[in-house]
């Protein structure tokens, strides 16, 4: 019976738990503000890739041929920019509607 109530008693390991639960909550709220940074750096880095295959220049031009005989004609493309073409196109969203208050998102 001395043992049991020892044991009921006992609180040496309280402060241990307390302890181990303020730590993984701090580990966790740093992992989550960690996390967010990685996202928001992802985003602006494919955001990158994005324009750099956008300002790509894919004009090509094949003259034509003219003879004696006859003549081919030659082909053309060229290549407009699209839409969101330009760095800069994508913003997270925390920071749409701020800036200098005209409802664009652009600073």
């Amino acid at each position: 019976m001395k043992t049991l109530i020892a044991l009921i008693n006992d609180e040496a390991g309280f402060i241990v738990s307390a302890e181990l639960v303020l730590v993984s909550t701090i580990a966790v709220l740093a992992m989550i503000v960690g996390l967010s940074e990685v996202a928001i750096n992802i985003n602006n880095e494919l955001e990158d890739v994005g324009s750099a295959f956008g300002s790509i220049n894919q004009t090509y031009c094949v003259k034509g041929i003219l003879g004696c005989q006859g003549y081919v004609s030659g082909t053309e493309f060229r290549d407009n920019i699209d839409t969101c073409d330009a760095t800069g196109d994508i913003q997270s969203a925390s920071t749409q509607g701020e800036g200098s208050g005209n409802g664009s998102g652009q600073y």
